[in-house]
């Protein structure tokens, strides 16, 4: 069997439980980050970009649908809906939401792993031809190794700037206002404002930019918000 390794978020608030899907994932080598409420896993979808999130409904803080429901518009990452609801109404609704698989608990870690190495081979993940690598004029994102270059040198970059310059370059040229970049970077942070977002474009452009006061790559579009130039 071809394993294809994956990074995966784990979204259940039974921690006995999330650790042994946990084990079952990691031995299929994949990387795995787990957390215990919705919130949070909105929070680590939009900051690291899973491959594929494994999302229990019943979730303290956002529900697990609503969570379903919000990455769904966000991202096409892959979703495998756990919850303890196996009537027809809520499977419809889990799949009319956006996920691509539905189990009923009580889960079988054996059957969960291989469903998530279908949902894997459908979407292509880990096979030659899958990449996570953006590239616009001579910057390059590598999502999947949390890496950035410009040319051949490589930028240290924090978790926010990389979170930011990732939702950019996903869309060079698409203006994204302050408060799209809040909620798809922040998320569910508290004390984040307009001035944060500014703060942190100030400090990315200090990095990848040859010249941060006439930025080739992050332009400001006033009165609007930031974009990544299609052509630096």
């Amino acid at each position: 069997m071809t394993v294809m390794s994956a990074r995966i978020l784990v979204a259940e608030d039974d921690p006995k439980q999330a650790d042994l899907i946990r084990l079952y994932l990691e031995r299929d080598g994949h990387s795995v980050l787990t957390v215990n409420n919705g919130r949070a896993a909105l929070e680590q979808c939009r900051s690291r970009r899973p491959d594929l999130l494994v999302l229990d409904v019943m979730m303290p803080l956002v529900d697990g649908l609503d969570v379903c429901r919000i990455i769904r518009a966000e991202s096409t990452v892959a979703i495998l809906l756990v919850t303890a609801r196996s009537t027809e109404d809520d499977l419809l609704l889990g799949l009319d939401l956006g996920a691509d698989d539905y189990m009923a608990k009580p889960v079988s870690p054996r059957e969960l792993a291989a469903r998530v190495r279908a949902l894997l081979r459908r979407s292509g993940i880990g096979s030659p031809g899958h990449q996570r690598v953006l590239q616009v004029g001579d910057l390059v994102v590598d999502a999947g190794r949390f890496e950035v270059r410009v040319g051949e040198t490589s930028v240290v970059l924090t978790a926010k700037e990389f979170g930011i310059l990732e939702l950019l370059a996903g869309e060079p040229g698409r203006v994204f206002t302050r408060g799209e970049i809040i909620n798809r970077v922040f998320g569910f942070e508290r004390d984040v404002s307009e001035r944060t977002v500014d703060a942190h474009v100030v400090n990315l452009r200090r990095k990848i930019e040859s010249e941060p006061m006439e930025p080739r790559y992050v332009q400001t579009v006033y009165g609007r918000g930031y974009r990544l130039a299609e052509q630096p």
